[in-house]
């Protein structure tokens, strides 16, 4: 069974910096697009960045600049370097693979919290 695992969230001050990683455990055929997204206490999941095979990336107005997805495709992993990090950016982040059929794998998620 396939499993995304995330890593890399924790406590940081405003201003600092984190960089997620998320792993697929498992074999996943024909990936496609990979995306991070996040979702904060009592609000609706939030789409934060996504990355093409070919490496297109697009990202959320609110954290353009500031965050960059990469993707290593030799690894089925993906990542996200968040930088100038603000409080209203305390969430929990997920990862997804989608499939080319657009089937969606999800992770469990991992804390980031932005607090002096």
């Amino acid at each position: 069974q396939v499993q995304l695992v995330e890593s890399g969230g924790g406590l940081v001050q405003p201003g600092g910096s984190l960089r997620l990683s998320c792993a697929a455990s498992g074999s996943i055929s024909s990936i496609n697009t990979m995306a991070w997204y996040r979702q904060a206490p009592g609000k609706q999941r939030e789409w934060v960045a996504s990355i093409t095979t070919g490496g297109r990336t697009n990202y959320a107005d609110s954290v353009k600049g500031r965050f960059t997805i990469s993707r290593d495709n030799a690894k089925n992993m993906v990542y996200l370097q968040m930088n100038s990090l603000k409080p209203e950016d305390t969430a929990v982040y997920y990862c997804s693979f989608y499939t080319l059929s657009e089937y969606e794998y999800r992770g469990q998620g991992t804390q980031v919290t932005v607090s002096s």
